[in-house]
């Protein structure tokens, strides 16, 4: 909210800088006057300066939110993952080898 109340402050600051800038322009000047040049080309500039200033801020950003600190000691250790136990091993005769084999070929015990 604050920073949204400050951009309506600089964009009124400038506006207004402008709108006065405009009016000085509009009265009629003479060439023959140095002075007047001279005076005009100051003053233009630090109009400018001044809304320039305004519009970009007087600070730059702020330096943010400092990095978190370090954790310290180790880390909580991983959840164990327990893998399901394997299926009960079917077996059956093999007539040909003559003992009890899974169906992956291997020999029960």
């Amino acid at each position: 909210m604050l920073k949204k109340a400050g951009m309506l402050v600089k964009a009124s600051v400038v506006l207004g800088l402008g709108v006065a800038t405009l009016a000085g322009t509009m009265t009629p000047t003479y060439a023959g006057d140095g002075g007047a040049i001279a005076a005009g080309v100051i003053g233009g500039t630090a109009l400018g300066l001044l809304a320039g200033s305004a519009a970009a801020g007087a600070y730059g950003p702020g330096p943010g939110y400092p990095p978190p600190p370090p954790a310290y000691g180790y880390p909580p250790p991983a959840p164990a993952y327990y893998a399901p136990p394997p299926p009960p091993r079917r077996c059956h005769w093999d007539g040909y080898a003559g003992v009890y084999v899974d169906h992956y070929g291997r020999v029960c015990e």
